[in-house]
């Protein structure tokens, strides 16, 4: 795989192979830095297992078919916040866990389709720091008969008033979502917010009757993936409802960025069969962040 060969690379766990990746250094406080690689797969791929080596100074990472402004030559370049392909393949942040897909589903990286990675660095130590951020993946050699994709399902175009009665069991929510237009199977939810958020919920209503898929506490170190056991079949018409719980005592209102210093209220959705949808196709901009 891409630059497996990597001597600065720490030690892959076993079973798990490197997709791609690359080494980066941050000055002293550097901030919100966004550094991409691109490798074109040489063989048919079948992904069952995916994990994030993010070492200290990775925001998140965003794994993607190379496609649009993603799109290039093989390699290491300087990118923004917004330079992500289609289909999104997988993401993490802080803390992320490995994601096994259930049996029969499995993400397809065709023989000579290039994947993109887009990592988002974030230096907030007063020393030089480097690292190796890669995408890892256990692979089986057949393709299995569903293949899936994740979106995001929540808000883009929203503020966070600074009020000091906002408390874990008093936040300012904000909400969003979308009609569904084709249905789907859910098999694993992530949700993925900055460092005031405190609470996520995301809600299914189907003829009416109305669902709680999750509701917990939320923690910025500690973004994992939460498998639906049952899976949960998603019709056409159902609602798709995300809330995002925050508390501001900053002085100042806080907006929608992809910064640690801003917010967003997402909750990323694993699904089957892909749509080759947008990443924010369940948001109230479903073509993209604003300024990717």
């Amino acid at each position: 795989m891409g630059d497996a060969g990597n001597p600065d690379s720490p030690g892959v766990p076993p079973g798990f192979t490197r997709l791609l990746g690359r080494t980066w250094t941050l000055a002293a406080g550097q901030k919100d830095t966004y550094k991409c690689v691109r490798f074109t797969v040489p063989t048919d791929t079948y992904v069952t297992d995916i994990v994030a080596q993010a070492p200290p100074g990775t925001h998140h990472t965003v794994l993607s078919i190379a496609a649009g402004n993603a799109a290039g030559a093989d390699g290491e370049t300087d990118c923004s916040v917004g330079t992500i392909g289609r289909p999104m393949l997988y993401a993490s942040g802080v803390g992320t866990d490995p994601l096994t897909f259930p049996n029969n589903v499995g993400l397809k990286i065709a023989a000579g389709t290039q994947v993109h990675l887009n990592l988002h660095l974030f230096n907030a130590t007063d020393q030089n720091i480097s690292g190796d951020s890669a995408i890892l993946i256990k692979t089986v050699p057949t393709q299995p008969p569903m293949l899936a994709e994740m979106v995001f399902a929540g808000k883009i175009a929203f503020s966070v008033p600074s009020d000091p009665n906002q408390s874990t069991t008093n936040p300012y929510n904000v909400t969003g979502g979308c009609t569904v237009n084709t249905p789907y199977t859910m098999f694993a939810v992530w949700p993925h917010m900055h460092q005031i958020a405190v609470h996520s919920k995301l809600e299914l209503t189907h003829a009416g009757t109305t669902s709680v898929l999750w509701d917990d506490a939320y923690t910025f170190n500690e973004q994992k993936y939460y498998p639906k056991t049952p899976e949960i079949q998603v019709a056409q018409g159902d609602q798709i409802k995300v809330t995002c719980g925050y508390v501001n005592h900053s002085g100042a209102a806080i907006t929608f960025g992809d910064s640690s210093n801003k917010e967003m209220c997402f909750t990323g959705l694993y699904r089957y069969p892909s749509q080759n949808a947008s990443i924010t196709q369940c948001t109230d901009i479903p073509g993209g962040i604003p300024g990717g």
